[in-house]
């Protein structure tokens, strides 16, 4: 990958899987964050699906000085699902993004005829575990993801957290199958002032295929304003993260986007989610 034009200087990713893990990932927590400081990112954050990463990423920054390391927690079912408690002492110990289910999300469960996902909403209403969890992001600020909900459980879910002063909230790759939200749906979200995660890519039939006209439509229908380019990088059938990141801006850039516009999807909208700003 070129480094020399300073593409992804100064970026910030704020999701990236890495090894150890369930499966296999292309770089370990200790490579990525080496790679990310040799092409001058500012930070990561590190994701997984169902282990704490704000652990990793303290001891990853302590080995790789000169660049942000930050980590969360997903509650999913190998997190105790929605787990008080665990949200409780990752926050202590600097968890940055609280996501809520992934992979084990009731509504991706459901499409792949499964029960056994975890539920955020009873009958229209916030499960009271999950009030409990959103009070505690709101106290300190982090930020709140919305993982793979179903676009009317992102709704009710956002509209509860605002309400409750919740400041900083991510919908995750918003393009991501078992997502599916339409622009219509983004576009009715972002008066609550709300960022959407675009990311490189997402699987279809077990086979990933890049995001980037998806997402460049979009950006142009709602504006540049409420979008955080991601990676969602890792995966063994991707590139490496560096050469993901590279290539979508590149992208994005080649498409006609400004570079205040890429700028600030990729250093200044992040940096004020990791309180960085």
């Amino acid at each position: 990958m070129k480094c020399e034009d300073n593409v992804l200087k100064d970026v910030i990713d704020l999701h990236i899987h890495t090894a150890p893990d369930v499966r296999e990932r292309r770089l370990n927590d200790i490579e990525l964050v080496k790679e990310a400081k040799r092409v001058g990112a500012r930070a990561v954050v590190l994701k997984s699906h169902v282990v704490p990463t704000m652990d990793r990423a303290w001891i990853a920054q302590q080995l790789v000085k000169g660049i942000h390391v930050f980590g969360g927690i997903v509650l999913n079912p190998q997190m105790g699902g929605l787990n008080i408690a665990a949200v409780e002492n990752a926050i202590k110990m600097n968890a940055k993004i609280i996501w809520l289910p992934t992979s084990f999300a009731a509504n991706e469960r459901k499409q792949k005829g499964m029960s056994d996902g975890v539920e955020v909403i009873n009958n229209g209403q916030i499960v009271p575990e999950l009030l409990e969890i959103l009070k505690r992001i709101a106290k300190h600020n982090v930020v709140l993801a919305t993982g793979h909900l179903s676009p009317y459980e992102i709704r009710v879910v956002v509209e509860k957290a605002k309400e409750m002063g919740v400041k900083k909230i991510l919908i995750n790759h918003p393009e991501w199958p078992t997502v599916d939200m339409s622009l219509d749906d983004q576009r009715a979200l972002i008066k609550y002032g709300v960022y959407f995660e675009r990311c490189y890519a997402h699987r279809v039939n077990g086979k990933y295929e890049k995001n980037f006209s998806t997402n460049l439509r979009a950006i142009e229908s709602l504006g540049y304003e409420s979008t955080i380019i991601s990676t969602d990088g890792g995966q063994i059938e991707n590139p490496v993260w560096s050469e993901e990141l590279y290539e979508y801006i590149s992208f994005l850039k080649n498409s006609g986007l400004s570079e205040e516009a890429v700028n600030n999807m990729t250093k200044i909208y992040p940096a004020k989610m990791l309180d960085l700003d």
